[in-house]
């Protein structure tokens, strides 16, 4: 039996970012590592600099996820005349300027964005014992350092995302000590180290960010499975 800890993502909207092209931000079904990682480094307090604590924190993490509610997708055509005076909000507790002049064309680009989706988020850590440990991530969750979003700065959650610590034997079997809604079929992402089954999409996963270099970077393979409906 291992220790995982179960994190519940859900808000109005979420953001799992995919491979933006251009102007146009697209979203994935599923979390990345890179946004967990993050989203648990901004919880601790880390900063963007503490590239080599960053990298280490997504290569021990392995996880799992299940959509509980799929919600909608929705595309946000934004535009924004910038300013060489224009300040911002940050987590920081203090607004950010941008360097650079005005532009006298508006910035137009296009988001996607999940509204009112329900994702739980099952994750465990190589090397246990190493700090930050899964508890003091659940900590962090409670009592975050900063102010956490799910994917983009507007997607704010909903509802407490730490879900506890629990022994299972594997990520499945964690997802499971939470049932998914009755009726409901859910899918799950698994890494493709898990045991295949008839019926899982095997796909590569383009997920991790090179925190070194702040490009992303590295492919894996994960399975996509339908779970039966619960009675």
């Amino acid at each position: 039996m291992t220790l995982h800890l179960l994190m519940w993502l859900e808000g109005p909207m979420l953001a799992f970012g995919g491979e933006a092209v251009d102007a146009i931000g697209v979203v994935e079904d599923f979390p990345a590592a890179s946004m967990l990682t993050g989203l648990l480094a901004n919880a601790l307090g880390w900063q963007r600099h503490h590239r080599d604590a960053l990298d280490r924190l997504q290569q021990r993490l392995h996880y799992a996820a299940r959509i509980d509610a799929e919600g909608h997708r929705l595309t946000d055509f934004q535009t924004a005349q910038l300013g060489a005076g224009d300040q911002g909000w940050t987590t920081r507790g203090a607004p950010e300027g941008r360097a650079g002049a005005t532009y006298g064309s508006p910035h137009i680009r296009r988001r996607d964005f999940d509204a009112d989706k329900r994702v739980l988020v099952a994750l465990r850590l190589d090397e246990a014992a190493e700090p930050p440990t899964l508890a003091d991530l659940a900590q962090a969750l409670d009592e975050p350092a900063r102010p956490l979003f799910l994917g983009r700065k507007p997607c704010l959650p909903s509802t407490r995302l730490n879900a506890g610590l629990v022994e299972a034997g594997g990520l499945l079997a964690a997802l499971a000590t939470i049932p998914p809604p009755k009726g409901h079929i859910a899918r799950v992402l698994l890494p493709g180290t898990e045991p295949a089954e008839p019926g899982d999409e095997t796909r590569p996963w383009s997920d991790q960010r090179r925190f070194r270099t702040g490009v992303h970077g590295g492919t894996r393979t994960v399975r996509i499975r339908r779970l039966a409906a619960t009675p």
